[in-house]
């Protein structure tokens, strides 16, 4: 039988030594006994799996807004797109690929219904509190809002994870300043690792949701010459009678190619240039290591330049945004009105976190399908009958 001193054992013997090992870990909150079976990043990627905060991810918008379709990704299945990327570059460089998949699959927690469009809502309704950030949320229902013992409030998951989601940096990401985890001193490769992977994500599936939902056509992607080269190729290699959808999918694999492999090439070179040695030497380097060469930025720059402007700016994308930013605002307005509103536990929490904060946890953890629901309950209820 492979227990726990084994998996500790093989990571020792073939991780490098600046990736994570799990029986070196800073740690819980609350200490636990060993698994016989499970290491400590094996269990915290399961209690993230296991947790209420991950399904309602199913039913959370990434871009698109879920009434367009259920062919589209929604915030679950990018997380799980994520989490695969995590483990391919993580296996590549020899970090820890069960640190990378638990934060990745964690690494959007925080975010509210509707995607970007509530998290503006909340933050303007936040205000007065100090904003609304979804790495903090996000943190905060791992701490605190998931409840899953009796002994202790949260997920109970260990420094490595928990420091992953609070300091997770893209370009719509920005690690929180207000944290106690190592301020000041860089994530772990593995948490690196789960930054480039979100954004390889999103940089390629926002662009293929787009063109199944006809916001954009291949002859559009003329705008970024190297992309539009990459499904050129693709229709050669599949001739003139292959399904469009297919060509597409061709293209898109180049275009995942192309980022993971310019990623693992620059980290390569990164590592070798910085000298690090430890997890310690990686939290004490001035910048990030994992990351794209200063070439694949620039290269890539027209595609974010075009997703924005094509696809998240998109009128049909920036009308169902404008609504689901009202929306919020107004059934956080209602609570606000009436705490009785709220469910008698989220009630209860009132004289500690206050109105404004209990509310916001409230409606940043509901599903659009559950928010839906709560909103045709008090401003339509004949419609909920």
């Amino acid at each position: 039988m492979f227990l726990r001193e084994d998996l500790e054992k093989l990571e020792s013997q073939t991780l490098a030594p600046y990736a994570c090992q799990s029986s070196r870990s800073l740690g819980r909150r609350y200490p636990i006994n060993p698994d016989p079976l499970r290491t400590e990043f094996m269990r915290d990627r399961d209690r993230v799996i296991h947790s209420a905060a991950f399904r309602k991810l199913e039913f959370k918008t990434q871009v698109h807004i879920l009434s367009a379709g259920d062919y589209y990704r929604t915030r679950l299945t990018h997380t799980m797109e994520v989490a695969q990327i995590a483990r391919t570059l993580s296996r590549a460089m020899r970090l820890n690929q069960d640190l990378a998949e638990a934060i990745a699959l964690a690494h959007d927690f925080g975010h509210t219904p509707f995607g970007h469009a509530g998290e503006d809502g909340m933050k303007e309704a936040m205000a007065s509190e100090g904003g609304f950030e979804h790495n903090e949320q996000g943190l905060r229902t791992v701490e605190l809002l998931e409840e899953r013992s009796s002994k202790f409030p949260g997920l109970n998951l260990s420094f490595e994870v928990r420091e992953g989601i609070i300091k997770h940096d893209t370009d719509y990401d920005k690690p929180s300043k207000n944290n106690d985890y190592l301020p000041g001193k860089m994530a772990t490769l593995e948490s690196q690792v789960c930054d480039l992977a979100d954004e390889i994500a999103y940089n390629n599936a926002d662009l293929d949701d787009a063109l199944k939902m006809g916001l954009i056509e291949q002859k559009d992607l003329r705008e970024i010459p190297w992309v539009s080269e990459l499904f050129e190729r693709a229709w050669k290699d599949l001739g003139e009678g292959t399904a469009e959808k297919l060509v597409t999918y061709r293209a898109l694999g180049s275009l995942y190619d192309a980022h993971v492999m310019d990623a693992l090439g620059h980290t390569e070179f990164a590592l070798n240039a910085s000298g690090v040695q430890s997890v310690d030497d990686v939290r004490n380097f001035t910048g990030r290591i994992v990351d794209f060469s200063q070439e694949f930025k620039e290269r890539i720059q027209p595609l974010k330049k075009f997703l924005l402007q094509r696809v998240y700016y998109h009128p049909k994308t920036l009308k169902n945004s404008m609504k689901a930013k009202r929306l919020v605002h107004e059934l956080f307005d209602a609570y606000m009105k009436d705490t009785r509103l709220l469910p008698w536990k989220y009630q209860k929490r009132i004289p500690t976190d206050g109105p404004k904060r209990t509310i916001c946890d409230y409606i940043s953890g509901m599903t659009d399908r559950y928010f839906n629901e709560q909103y045709i309950a008090i401003f339509l209820p004949e419609q909920g009958r």
